[in-house]
């Protein structure tokens, strides 16, 4: 099998206030990518980030009575903690504000763009500071913007630089059509053939450098504007790569690679389904390949709001139940597409039945018999991935691949009820000692399609093995 170059990313969120559940939830998922199609043998470039250049951060800062940079280095120190504490295996993580690669990258990129693309002028109209976006008509709801109903829309008017997204209509509905940009779910791929073919209007891609505060990656040539968070914002992707100089991992993981793949949520498909490409075209670089969109987290039924007070640190749970148990929910029991729901009485009964009751009972069983039992560890050899379980990663679908996995883990616990190895191991010695090894090279399956939800609980399972011995109780119950 050919080795492939893979790029995978998640968004960049924020750094206006500290993480919560929704974007840890986003960080596992693209892990699991990344960590999958590594063990497939691939060469995986995995980056994460924060966008700290946005406008709603710099107004936070001023709520906060602080000055910008620390207010957000402080969050985006945060961000890195969370992905440390989930176990995220990027290989890199760009901070827009303060990575020396970012803002020669991005200002190359705006002087790549064809110059009739773009042009400066005269604009008045609504705000939605929430989604960084000018708003049209057609795009509220009741008169105001359906991410962000409780936020009043600012009306503006400045002169700003403009991006003709229309001019790209025809080349963008072409290559979301014919899978050359593949978007998962084909629910958001037909949201977004569906606002292309409403038209698409000019795009405001800079604001004056005095609403920016001054904050932000100057036009390049025009001191007077800052560019626009979704020029700035996205291109991190390739900033973060050294595309400002062309270097050698922009060569390998965006120009020469397989696939280049973007895990977003479905409120930002648009940016990076219409935005993001025609930004490419028009500076003539490679488009992503694939966007994996999934939905929101909602807690008790209910949108996660500060007024609300439903907001999810994820930390608390992490540290209660340990990050295995919160990545293998977020894996199985959050749908990857549709909104899901969280709550903690919804956790502990997944965590007792899944992973106390279930995985964990199930490998202290086998490696009990196997250490009392054996003379010597098993020698596995590790066969590739069943197609059910691969089918299910390519099509980003952990849920189904855990769904597989967890129909093995019930099997091999029947098994053991069926078959009795512990009375036949005293009646037929060597019968017994075969039905043991048998079991302990299912485990040892089971733990390789493990490995990209659970690594910390794998690399114990597969040291257990090796060891021939019972492992300290994985996942004890709670009550």
């Amino acid at each position: 099998m050919n080795k492939k170059s893979i790029f995978v990313s998640t968004a960049i969120p924020y750094v206006n206030a500290a993480p919560h559940l929704g974007h840890a939830i986003e960080f596992v998922q693209a892990d699991v990518v990344a960590r999958y199609q590594r063990a497939m043998g691939n060469d995986v470039f995995f980056l994460s980030g924060t966008d700290d250049n946005a406008l709603k951060n710099v107004l936070k800062a001023e709520e906060a009575g602080q000055d910008v940079a620390s207010f957000v280095e402080k969050n985006a120190a945060a961000f890195q903690k969370l992905l440390a504490d989930l176990d995220v295996s990027n290989d890199d993580f760009i901070r827009t504000s303060s990575d020396q690669r970012h803002a020669p990258g991005a200002q190359k990129l705006w002087q790549a763009f064809r110059k009739e693309d773009i042009e400066r002028k005269s604009y008045k109209g609504l705000y939605c500071v929430g989604c960084e976006e000018f708003k049209t008509e057609k795009e509220l709801t009741d008169g105001r913007c359906p991410e962000h109903p409780d936020a009043e829309l600012e009306e503006i008017e400045e002169e700003n630089w403009f991006f003709k997204l229309g001019s790209y209509t025809d080349r963008l509905q072409n290559i979301i059509t014919s899978g050359g940009l593949r978007i998962v779910p084909d629910v958001r791929k037909n949201e977004v053939l569906a606002f292309i073919r409403r038209g698409l209007e000019d795009l405001s891609i800079s604001r004056s450098a005095e609403r920016a505060r001054g904050w932000g990656v100057p036009v390049p040539g025009d001191p007077t504007q800052i560019q626009y968070v979704w020029v700035d914002a996205l291109s991190n992707y390739i900033t973060a790569l050294d595309y400002a100089h062309a270097g050698a991992q922009f060569k390998k993981y965006w120009e020469g690679s397989d696939e280049r793949i973007h895990v977003i949520g479905k409120g930002i498909s648009r940016f990076h389904a219409i935005y993001w490409p025609a930004f490419l075209l028009s500076a003539g670089v490679q488009l992503p390949t694939t966007l994996f969109v999934h939905g929101y987290v909602t807690v008790g039924g209910q949108k996660m709001s500060k007024s609300l007070g439903n907001i999810v640190d994820p930390s608390p749970v992490i540290k209660e139940y340990g990050v295995d148990a919160f990545r293998y929910f977020v894996a199985r029991h959050i749908h990857p597409f549709e909104d899901s729901d969280f709550t903690m009485e919804r956790f502990k009964q997944a965590y007792n039945a899944d992973l106390a009751n279930g995985l964990g009972n199930l490998v202290a069983r086998v490696m009990q018999l196997s250490q009392s039992n054996l003379e010597r560890s098993v020698d596995v050899t590790f066969v590739p991935y069943p197609s059910e379980f691969t089918k299910a990663l390519d099509s980003f679908k952990p849920n189904e691949a855990l769904e597989y996995v967890a129909a093995r883990v019930q099997a091999l616990d029947q098994k053991i009820n069926q078959t009795e190895p512990f009375k036949v191991v005293k009646t037929d010695p060597e019968r017994g000692k075969k039905l043991i090894e048998e079991l302990v090279r299912e485990l040892a399956a089971i733990d390789l399609m493990l490995e990209p939800f659970i690594p910390k609980t794998s690399k114990a399972i597969i040291d257990a093995i090796v060891a021939n011995t019972k492992p300290a109780n994985l996942f004890p119950r709670k009550e």
